[in-house]
């Protein structure tokens, strides 16, 4: 059978949330002043609002409150979890000029959710698939050994998005009703982290016009590529979606090089090389496999 026009739309979704992902770091350079946890509660507040409306304009705010209930309440409870401790993280690499980590942690992530989806949704993979997912362990482990302590900063965003991805696909409510209960949920504590630095005297609200504007464009800048890529995760075979990530990290790393200066030791460029090489035996199996299925399913 031919594919629909809403799977063809995917990877178009996916390309799109990746690209934004990938400039991220521009934006979070801009707020370099600002602590990276109230930055964070910024990401919630303005998101919530945004959300708030579009759910309201559709009509959706009925039909969400009945699906965030018992099983999937909870995994949306681990995903939002999940999610502000990947967002504080990446705020605080690319704040501290560890954005060549951050990037590391995103070709890290498509082969995590490789394994991912063996394990734990029972999807197959090649034996290439497998090798490649070996090589990049192997870049991971001469970093870790170098001595480099920022590999916790690209293990901890690589695993983190990578189950907060599998959780998403799995749990049974649609994009905008699973991140608006997200959202929802990480607003208690937002706040509260607001509250307290504006009452002693530490928030960066109010202090700058121009600063302002950037903390309301957390809203869009946080919620339109986790949208986008909600809706491509429950299209898409998850392994698939490995082949889309790489385009984040690549612009990550050419803006950490490029554009903040950011050094290039030694260790980098034999994990990056390891990490490349399982990324493209990856990438290569994988787009072999997609030419053979046009063939057979037309």
């Amino acid at each position: 059978m031919a594919s629909s026009p809403p799977d063809r739309a995917a990877p178009w979704l996916g390309v799109s949330a990746y690209v934004l992902w990938g400039l991220l770091p521009l934006y979070l350079k801009l707020l370099k002043d600002v602590p990276a946890l109230q930055v964070l509660s910024h990401r919630v507040v303005w998101s919530l609002l945004l959300l708030g409306v579009i759910v309201i304009a559709l009509g959706r705010l009925r039909g969400i409150a009945a699906a965030a209930r018992g099983r999937t309440l909870l995994l949306l409870v681990a995903s939002a979890s999940l999610i502000a401790v990947n967002w504080l993280v990446y705020i605080w690499a690319v704040q501290h000029g560890h954005v060549l980590e951050a990037s590391l942690g995103y070709f890290i992530n498509p082969l995590v959710n490789v394994a991912l989806g063996v394990a734990v949704l029972g999807e197959r993979v090649s034996r290439v698939q497998k090798a490649a997912v070996a090589v990049a362990a192997l870049g991971v482990i001469v970093m870790a050994v170098s001595g480099g302590g920022a590999i916790l900063i690209s293990l901890t965003l690589a695993l983190s998005f990578g189950t907060y991805g599998l959780i998403r696909k799995v749990a049974a409510i649609d994009a905008l009703g699973g991140l608006t209960v997200e959202t929802l949920i990480l607003a208690p504590p937002a706040l509260a982290v607001l509250g307290w630095a504006g009452m002693h005297g530490q928030g960066a609200w109010g202090t700058d016009t121009r600063l302002d504007l950037l903390l309301v464009l957390a809203g869009a800048v946080t919620a339109a590529p986790l949208l986008l890529f909600a809706v491509a995760a429950r299209r898409m075979k998850y392994t698939t979606l490995g082949l889309l990530q790489y385009i984040a990290p690549t612009l990550q790393f050419a803006e950490a090089v490029l554009l903040f200066g950011e050094p290039l030791r030694w260790v980098h460029l034999v994990t990056f090389a390891l990490i490349w090489g399982g990324c493209a035996l990856y990438a290569s199996d994988s787009l072999r496999s997609a030419r053979r299925v046009p063939a057979t399913a037309s």
